[in-house]
């Protein structure tokens, strides 16, 4: 079975009603997309499937564990994956432009001539859209294991350099700021 092929289900073969489908994903799954800013995925996809005639509701529970560069140090930082995503896919006659057509990012039309879902490109998202925007460990964590303690001191120093009075020299002359602007 190509790993492609372990993303797709046979959806014409089940039964209306609740499917559950569980997959994990690590970063050999992420070769076949662009390089990834994370490394060391482990990430544990639940998909429940909610088959219906005409449409089914995906629900993407993922939970995991990937290892990314700090925003503040540059250390690789462990983060936790968690989040959840839902997809409407509705079956019909021409999906291309139903496609180009709707506005909503949770609906999806195929072909009701499809038999396979494919959930590759979907779980490249959701999992990418589960890593926060902003990679830095808590607060209360600074100066932990993970971070950087050399980098910390130089961010400390050049704060404290910011926060010093200004230097007396350009005292008085901030009178003469905007007398070009009159």
């Amino acid at each position: 079975m190509s790993s492609r092929r372990e993303f797709e289900i046979a959806f014409v073969g089940l039964k209306a009603g609740i499917h559950e489908f569980s997959y994990r994903i690590t970063d050999k799954f992420f070769e076949a997309y662009q390089q990834q800013d994370f490394h060391r995925c482990d990430a544990q996809v639940k998909l429940t499937l909610d088959k219906k005639n005409s449409f089914m509701l995906l629900k993407f529970e993922i939970t995991g564990k990937v290892e990314i560069a700090c925003d503040r140090c540059g250390n690789q930082l462990p983060l936790d994956l968690w989040d959840e995503f839902n997809i409407l896919v509705k079956l019909v006659e021409d999906p291309e432009i139903m496609n180009q057509q709707e506005e909503d990012p949770d609906v999806y039309y195929i072909s009701k001539g499809e038999s396979h879902l494919y959930l590759s490109d979907w779980l490249y998202e959701f999992i990418n859209l589960s890593i926060p925007m902003q990679r830095m460990c808590k607060p209360e964590e600074m100066g932990g294991p993970h971070c950087n303690k050399e980098v910390l001191e130089m961010l400390k120093k050049l704060d404290h350099e910011k926060s010093q009075p200004e230097n007396p020299l350009w005292k008085g002359l901030e009178k003469f700021k905007n007398l070009g602007n009159n």
